[in-house]
């Protein structure tokens, strides 16, 4: 699934063709993705300007000048595609939910084959309230986010770390391969009990979460399975990794260490932790 740097890529790809633009024409070519989208989605769209875009957690905002906003989640397989209206059918036509149309000749769809993804439409002035933005945590990018507004959402929590920041309650957006490469930075084991982190290893996690999530928004995102740019272009920040998906291959930090045999992978939750057991504690 895209976590916030491939979020922000995206979005920041659909601001630079839908920003001050006239949808002219709205298509919703099937209303049954995850949920149901809502009667007169299309119509909503079509005519309306758009007056702003926004990310929330891993939500994308579509502000449209007359007080409606669109809601929209790429789920495991979601992409957007934008071209020139009237060229060539892009790659995954076939799987084309929406596509709208501006009053300057782009062509923007939303592709997405199983379905995972979510359409919605929210008052501009309620977003905060709809059912999946209301119980968000923090931005880790915005100033708010800091030790002690971390060390408070951990203070209690009898989980492992890594568990606790994939919670979207404690922070919003993160996701398995920058909670990995965030807990790499900060030299903290990902089995460590979250109340523990509370205090001097926040102070070391915070900039280390915003580190990691400025890197991969500047190199577009981590290309992973479906993920591309609006563009077509891919991520790179793959290349960057650190411990994700880096399993046996040597630590960046350990070499000569006889301890420490290469990044190691454990299972948290059903879900794959790359870690160096060495300089983690």
């Amino acid at each position: 699934m895209p976590e916030l740097p491939e979020v922000e890529t995206v979005m920041r790809g659909l601001s630079a063709r839908l920003l001050g633009r006239v949808v002219v024409s709205a298509t919703l070519r099937r209303g049954d993705l995850r949920w149901a989208v809502p009667d007169g989605f299309a119509a909503a769209l079509t005519g309306a300007r758009v007056g702003s875009l926004a990310r929330r957690g891993k939500y994308i905002l579509v502000r449209l000048e007359g007080g409606t906003s669109m809601l929209l989640h790429l789920g495991m397989s979601g992409r957007m595609t934008i071209a020139r209206a009237g060229t060539a059918d892009p790659p995954g036509v076939l799987h084309e939910h929406l596509v709208l149309l501006t009053d300057d000749g782009w062509r923007v769809a939303l592709v997405d084959p199983r379905r995972f993804g979510s359409l919605d439409l929210v008052p501009t002035q309620a977003e905060q309230s709809h059912r999946l933005l209301a119980g968000l945590g923090p931005e880790p990018l915005e100033p708010g986010f800091d030790a002690a507004c971390l060390s408070r959402a951990l203070q209690g929590r009898r989980t492992p770390i890594k568990a606790a920041l994939l919670d979207q309650r404690v922070v919003a957006g993160l996701g398995n391969i920058y909670v990995c490469e965030a807990l790499f930075r900060a030299r903290i084991s990902p089995r460590r009990m979250a109340a523990s982190v509370a205090g001097a290893r926040a102070a070391r996690l915070v900039p280390a979460i915003r580190a990691t999530l400025t890197e991969a928004i500047a190199a577009g995102g981590s290309s992973l399975r479906d993920y591309v740019q609006p563009s077509g272009e891919l991520g790179y920040f793959q290349h960057a990794w650190k411990v994700y998906g880096r399993f046996g291959q040597p630590c960046e930090r350990c070499p000569g260490r006889p301890r420490c045999t290469g990044i190691g992978r454990i299972v948290q939750s059903g879900r794959s932790t790359f870690v160096c057991a060495v300089t983690q504690r």
